[in-house]
Formats: structure tokens, sequence, C-alpha cells
């Protein structure tokens, strides 16, 4: 289900303890608007009306709006932009809040506006934060991106502190939460090295500063990855060490409720169905009182997931008929996904398999709108994007440097003619500096293209592994019963021998289906590469190849007994050598190839040779095609050499050498 965000609101200051203590009055909230309403319409007058009215979100929805139309009214009259800006984006709050995703983006976008006109940076970037969990919630990760990018890039502006009321402590703080919806961004797109270096970056400011409410929401996304991880234990535990100061009233509501909610989800997923149960009752009875539809739909997801845990299959279908229209109807594909995914299970556990099977079908529909790979490529390359934009900052400043070196150079040339052993030696310390100083251009020129290639490298291995999982698990496990449930149905007819005959064709032709499936998984990710490393997945490799007739291959192994080589790596030269071995069969037309890989001190080396009809080399440089280029992407990325030897009518031989 879909995680909670951090938005962008000021720490509320004017707002009287009786406001915001759990004992909510609505008599002494009368008075304290009346006395309110008495003082002159001045911009103090107006923040106070702005924070009154956020901090009644929870406790009184209509009267919090009804204040918040007034506070933006009086803004305008007032003529006080800044008034304007901040009502503008609490009225964007209060609609998010309530789940009007279309008009809080309306409001946001006025909120810039009006932030464009004076300049205001600070709330420029308020602006683009709240609009980026906006098309978060609605499942548009590559906007979603864009916007939390031109967030951290104002918060990196020198020109933001123009403003003297802001300090660096409050511009951090900003800064520390765009980490943190990053971060849970990278999370549902299953990129969790990047989900755990971007909350790491969160946690630490949030430490820094002893921010103890900033730190317990943070600590909740580093849960989430550890769930994600298959760490739902260390998950659990460490939510629940920060319960109790979200339940004192550290955070709004909103956040504990959700943090009830993902409790009750590791509680499930360690088979603890009691505890979850109530967990994911306090989820929802919490959800119903603050009358947030989304927390009300997931919570009654939830529970239904907990009735399928227990066999209670009329008691799911109850609570998963609740929740049924707010996510099928939900912009968020992640919300359809997620309802299809437990619909499947629950048709499959009543043995409906034509409903479990069309359930199924529309779950991989509304993944693969998640996470195909065109949509995660998009996601990494702006986040790379950004990280490389960072990096030719610096080499500008670093060739600024070596501008300004130059005109100060040019200046003592003059003054140096009556010390001339001086000025050599000023000169020769010049370019030594200006040595180091362009190869530090060159390194960071290398490092933002590596960047670039570790991510789309990155991201297809990820979707190959989706895809692969995907296939084993969901379509071959649906396969799987449909093979056993027909050998049920059989023992129980009569049959005609012409009947027979075609009933065990078409059980032939499903085996043959289990077994076409399981390979296409395999190519997509072997299961050898994994569990037994690379010089058994290649072995099979060059079975399976013989093993089809397409191509006699002869593998050869040196000194990879004992050898330990990553998993980017192994999956790196794996890659190669299949595209190496499908050129042979498709293009060369070889009809014998030898696969040979041999590890010496800290190098290995890769020769795949075949007896086809050959080539000119030098047509590489103008191939069109992507099977080369990924090669040599990949080659490149490892840091390594390759070499060809090919003519017409010789066969070609490719060497690769990489450092391990």
């Amino acid at each position: 289900m879909k995680c909670v965000l951090f938005t962008f609101f000021l720490f509320l200051s004017a707002i009287p303890a009786v406001v915001r203590s759990q004992q909510y009055n609505k008599d002494s909230i009368q008075n304290i608007i009346n006395n309110i309403r008495k003082q002159p319409v001045d911009t103090s007058n107006l923040r106070q009306l702005r924070e009154l009215g956020h901090t009644l979100f929870d406790e009184d929805s209509a009267l919090s709006k009804q204040i918040l139309d007034e506070s933006l009214a009086k803004s305008i009259t007032l003529g006080d932009r800044d008034a304007i800006t901040n009502s503008y984006r609490m009225l964007g709050l209060w609609y998010s809040n309530f789940n009007f995703k279309d008009k809080a983006m309306e409001l946001h976008q006025a909120s810039l506006n009006s932030a464009k006109i004076n300049h205001h940076l600070y709330l420029m970037a308020g602006a683009y934060f709240n609009m980026g969990n906006i098309k978060y919630w609605k499942g548009q990760y590559d906007s979603c991106i864009d916007y939390y990018l031109k967030t951290a890039a104002l918060y990196d502006d020198p020109k933001i502190f123009e403003d003297k009321s802001l300090q660096q402590k409050m511009v951090e703080k900003r800064k520390s939460d765009v980490y943190c919806n990053m971060s849970a961004v990278f999370n549902t797109l299953k990129n969790l090295p990047k989900a755990d270096e971007y909350i790491d970056k969160a946690l630490a400011i949030a430490e820094r500063q002893q921010n103890n409410a900033a730190f317990a929401f943070y600590i909740q996304q580093k849960a989430d990855n550890y769930f994600e991880n298959g760490q739902a234990e260390k998950a659990l535990r460490t939510r629940q060490k920060y319960l109790p100061q979200m339940e004192q009233g550290i955070l709004p509501k909103t956040f504990l409720q959700g943090a009830y909610q993902n409790i009750a989800q590791d509680y499930l997923v360690l088979g603890k169905t009691d505890s979850s149960k109530i967990f994911a009752t306090k989820s929802l009875e919490t959800a119903t009182g603050l009358r947030i539809p989304d927390g009300v739909a997931a919570s009654n997801w939830l529970l239904g997931r907990i009735a399928l845990k227990e066999k209670q299959f009329s008691v799911a279908e109850s609570y998963l008929d609740k929740s049924r229209a707010y996510l099928l109807e939900s912009e968020n594909p992640t919300d359809k996904r997620d309802y299809y995914d437990v619909m499947r299970q629950l048709m499959f556990a009543e043995g409906k398999y034509k409903e479990a099977y069309a359930f199924f079908e529309n779950y991989i529909a509304a993944n693969d709108s998640i996470m195909n790979g065109e949509r995660t490529r998009q996601f990494n390359e702006r986040e790379a994007r950004y990280q490389s934009e960072k990096k030719d900052d610096q080499i500008k400043i670093q060739q600024a440097s070596i501008a300004q070196k130059n005109t100060i150079n040019y200046l003592l040339g003059g003054a140096a003619l009556a010390l001339l052993t001086i000025g050599m030696l000023m000169v020769r310390n010049y370019r030594h500096q200006q040595t180091i100083q362009q190869q530090r251009i060159n390194d960071l020129e290398t490092e933002k293209q590596l960047t670039a290639t570790e991510a789309v490298l990155k991201g297809e291995e990820q979707e190959r592994t989706r895809l692969a999982k995907d296939l084993h698990d969901g379509l071959g496990g649906m396969l799987s019963g449909i093979k056993y449930s027909m050998n049920t149905v059989k023992g129980n007819l009569i049959m005609t021998p012409d009947n027979a005959q075609a009933f065990e064709r078409s059980m032939d032709m499903l085996d043959s289906s289990i077994k076409e499936m399981r390979r296409v998984a395999h190519n997509l990710m072997p299961e050898a590469l994994v569990k037994f490393g690379l010089d058994t997945a290649l072995k099979d490799f060059c079975n399976d190849i013989n093993l089809s007739g397409a191509l006699k291959v002869n593998y050869q192994s040196i000194g990879l007994e004992a050898a330990v080589i990553d998993q980017t790596t192994s999956i790196t030269i794996y890659r190669v050598i299949q595209e190496l071995i499908n050129n042979a069969i498709k293009h060369a037309a070889a009809t014998q190839a030898i696969v040979q890989l041999s590890k010496s001190n800290e190098r290995l080396s890769v020769t795949v040779e075949d007896n086809g009809k050959g080539f000119d080399p030098s047509i590489l440089k103008n191939a069109k095609g992507i099977g080369w280029s990924n090669i040599e992407s990949r080659i490149d990325f490892m840091k390594g050499k390759v070499d060809i030897q090919s003519a017409p009518g010789d066969g070609t031989s490719v060497l690769i050498e990489l450092p391990v």
C-alpha cells in the first residue's frame, strides 16, 4: 500500500497550547477564533489564522477549511504576497489530506505562481515539494522526481538565504524531507540501494539537529526499506521502538495511522495474524475517525489479507469488497495492483481458477504500468542526470578556478621581469596546479559517464529479475495449479477413446507451456548464476546451446574453482558471452564455438571464438544495432578491454580482459 509522505508546512508557533493538546474543546476554539478576528488584519494575524486552520485538520475538518478560506480572502484584500502564497499552500494541504488531489494540485500551482512573483525561493521549493507528493500519490513517478529535484536544487541555491529570516538549520530540515520522500519513491520502484542512500541522508540531518519528530517519521521509511529487503522482523522492531512517541502526538495522527497499518503488515508477513489484526483494526479506526479515504481502503484491504491468511474466505471477501471501489478508482496503479494481487490469491484458494487467472492478468498489467522498463529507466535517468548536473557545477567551479589563476599569472608576469627566477618557479607551480585541476575535471567527466551507465545497466538487470520472478512464481504457479486440477478431474470422468486422446494432447501442451515458461524465465535471470556462481551458470548455458542443436559449444574454465567474483561482474560477463554466442548463431552461421574463462592474479580473461563466416571489424564503428553497443557499454563500465580478430570467411575471435 501507499506510503505516507512528509509535506511542507511551517512549524506552529502562535497557536495556544489548548488547540494543540489532545483535549479538543469547541467552545475554547471558538473563543480563540473570536480573539484572532478582533485583532487588526496584518501579517501576524493572518499567520495565526493559517496555523489555526492547519492545527484543526484532524479535529474539525469543516471548521479548518472555513478558517483557511478566510485567511486567503483576507490575504488577498491586504495584498500581502507571502501571506497569499502560504494561504494557497495550506488550502492545498487541506484538499490533499482529504484526498481531493486535483484540487490540491491546482492550489499548490497557485502557491508556486504567487511565490514566483516576488522570487521567494523557499516558498517556491515548498510548492514544488507538495506537488511532487501529489504526483507520487497519483502514481506519476517520472513527474514526481522532477518536482523533488527542482525542490532540492532550490534548497542548494545560495540565493535562498537572501531571505534573512531563514537559517541554515531550517533549510537543511527541508532538504531532509525531500531525501525521505525520494527514498519512498525509490522504495516503490524496488531500487532499494537508492532508497537506503536517501533515507540515511535524511536520518543523519535529523539526528544532527536533534529533531525527534522528524527522526521518528524518517525511521518509519527506514523500516519500509527493511521490509522490502525481506527483513520484516527488523522493520517491526524499528517501528515499535518509536511508536510510543507517535502515539503521544509528536506527529499528526495521519502519520500514526500509517504506522499502525505498516506494523500490521509486518506482523502478517511474520505469520502473527492475531497481532496483525489488532493493529489493522487500529489503523481502520484511526483512518475512519480522521475521514481519510485512502487509509480506510488500505486498512480494509489489509484486514481482507489477514482473513485470507486465516482461511476465512467469506470474511476476506467482505473486507475486500469495502476497499474495492476506492482502490479500483484510484489513479495510483499500486492501489489497483495490490487489490488484483490479493483477489488473485483469494480466488485461487477457493478453487475459482478462471476468476483467479483474470485477476492475475489485471495484476500483471497494473504491475507493468509501475515497473515497466521505460518508466523505471526514465526515473533512474532523471536522478542520475541530477547527480551529473551537480558534478557539472563542480567542473565549472574548477574551470573558473583555472581562469582566475590565469589572470593572476598574467598580472604577476609583468612584475616578475626583475625577479626571473622567482617568476619561473611560480609558472612551474601554476602549471602543476593546472594539471591537477584538469585531472580533476577529467575524473568528474568519467565519473558522470559511469554514473549514467550504471543507472541504465542496473535498471535493465532489475527488470530482467522482476520479469523472471513474475513468470516463475506467478504464471508458473498458476499453470501448475491448472495441471493439478485437470489431473484430478480426469480421474472422475468417463471418456471415449477420442476424448481421452484429446485430453492427453492438452496435457502435453500444458507441460510444454510450463517448460517454455521456465526456459524464458531462466534466460532472463539464470537461477544457477544467483545460487552457484558464474562458472556453473556458463556451463549450464553452453550445455543448453548444445542440446538445442543450434551450435556445438566447447566450454573451458581455468582458475575459477575457488575464485570469488562479485554478482555485478558475473552478470556482466554472462550477458556479454550470451550476446556473443547469439551473434554466432544468428549472424555468423557458425557450427562450432569455444568459450574460455581464465583467472590469474587480479585479471579475468574471456575468449569466445567461432568458425562462422566472419566480418570486417571496422564496420562496428558505424554499426546501428544495440547488441555490440551493449557489449561495449558493459565492458567500459567494468573498466575492461576488448580485442576482435575477424575477416570474411575466417571466423571470429573476441578477447576480453577485466579487472576483478
